[in-house]
């Protein structure tokens, strides 16, 4: 009875993830969610327990912890009951961890209460209630993000600068040599083995380049579904640190972990399309732009200020936003033009599409998505118009951006009720205490900075 119900289970999983296990056999499964972060948290368990489909539970303390695993007291009933949430497994996001010495299969859970309802301020609901939004109207949102990370040299002091990693000629990687085929090649042992985890988890790369940093990658999806995509960079962040780990460097997904390198981001590719017909609702008939596009750029416009808290989530974060940086600090929007912060890039009017260049790509997917595309909707709804495209250089523009999270948290309080509105009320509350605790504990390090210059200087 046990082998039966173990080949039922199994039958469920999708069938990129039957082919990759051919005849072995599954021995764990990894039962897991993300947290605020957009870290993998959860059980794991043989294959056979899984099999028989109990409940699984997770305490809803989970969510109440800082990036540095400090716990939050917050006004919530009963918070330290620690009262449970009930993992259900969505066996379509089954997919393997081929860096296990098992054969092992991860699966995203979904988080309800006890009655069935889903936990409000888990990451991948907030993202599931925009999109749901979307389709009230009638409409699909489409999404493709570009992840940004660098391969560094492994640290194991804080207290020491992050370096660029040795390549494979022994010399360390050098920056500003985008787009350079040999510099790929310096870490080609690391990209392989990236290329050959995507292809055993069922995940399609669109395409591989050096970007600006030195030892920066960029990688970038086929667009589609928010919420699968949320997964796959959910499930990428870790296969990119595993294929490094196994290379003897680390993979980093700060927004800026080095003083003189670029940041990384995450730019979100998105479009809307009607889900009878399948057409692109940024366009008229006639292949123009619609006022459902300009609607969309818009609500950006208008409402990104108050949602750059969870575009650009830590106090990192904001050292991305330079002046004299690559990353923009202007949320003005134009043709092919990588100065705004909004980009039309180049296509035929089927492709027509809205590049979000404002996000790190330290942020969680499922909530980045999430708040971009519910700015996005706001912008439709309201019948929000954007400002005149810029033409030429945006850079000398003014600030639209707040320079620290403390600010982006005030902007979010004064300004987002229709943001929180969308979002969901709770998960707003219990975020933004969160993030005023990550604030408070790092104000209280006393950076070398400091020591450096105030010491016997003041």
């Amino acid at each position: 009875m046990n082998d039966e119900r173990r080949l039922n289970a199994f039958r469920q999983f999708p069938v990129g993830f039957r082919e990759w296990v051919a005849d072995r056999r599954v021995e764990e499964v990894e039962c897991i969610i993300a947290d605020f972060a957009g870290i993998s948290r959860g059980k794991a368990m043989p294959f056979q327990k899984f099999s028989r489909g109990d409940r699984m539970y997770l305490p809803t303390s989970l969510f109440y912890q800082t990036i540095s695993g400090d716990y939050v007291d917050m006004e919530i009933a009963h918070q330290w009951t620690e009262a449970d949430m009930v993992l259900k497994p969505d066996l379509t996001t089954a997919t393997s961890a081929p860096w296990a010495d098992d054969v092992t299969v991860q699966v995203i859970h979904d988080i309800e209460d006890l009655s069935g309802n889903p936990i409000s301020i888990a990451p991948r609901n907030v993202l599931k209630r925009i999109v749901d939004l979307y389709r009230k109207e009638g409409w699909a949102p489409v999404v493709a993000p570009e992840m940004e990370f660098y391969l560094i040299k492994p640290n194991l002091n804080p207290n020491e600068p992050i370096e660029p990693p040795l390549g494979r000629t022994g010399r360390q990687m050098a920056s500003r040599q985008a787009y350079s085929m040999s510099a790929v090649d310096e870490y080609g042992k690391v990209i392989d083995d990236i290329y050959d985890f995507a292809e055993a988890q069922g995940i399609e790369i669109d395409t591989i380049i050096q970007e600006g940093g030195a030892g920066q990658v960029e990688i970038n999806f086929i667009h589609g579904d928010p919420i699968k995509l949320a997964d796959q960079v959910f499930f990428f962040k870790r296969t990119i640190r595993e294929a490094a780990l196994r290379n003897n460097c680390f993979a980093t997904f700060m927004a800026k972990p080095m003083q003189h390198e670029p940041g990384s981001a995450m730019h979100i590719h998105q479009s809307v399309v009607d889900i009878k017909t399948g057409r692109n609702v940024f366009n008229t008939e006639e292949g123009n732009r619609s006022d459902l596009f300009y609607g969309f750029l818009g609500g950006q416009q208008y409402h990104f200020p108050a949602a750059v808290c969870i575009l650009a989530p830590y106090v990192n974060s904001y050292r991305r936003y330079v002046a004299s940086g690559s990353a923009p600090i202007n949320l003005e929007w134009g043709p092919d033009n990588r100065t705004t912060g909004l980009r039309i890039p180049i296509g035929p009017p089927e492709a027509r599409r809205i590049e979000n260049r404002i996000v790190g790509m330290d942020c969680n997917p499922y909530l980045a998505i999430a708040a971009s595309l519910a700015c996005g909707y706001l912008g439709m709804k309201n019948e929000i118009s954007p400002r005149e495209a810029v033409s030429g250089e945006a850079y000398n523009k003014p600030r639209a951006l707040p320079r620290d999270l403390l600010a982006a948290l005030e902007i979010f309080e004064s300004e987002g009720d229709e943001l929180a509105d969308l979002l969901g009320r709770e998960f707003c509350n219990v975020y933004k205490a969160i993030k005023r605790d990550e604030i408070e504990t790092f104000l209280q390090v006393i950076s070398p900075w400091e020591r450096a210059h105030l010491l016997l200087n003041v």
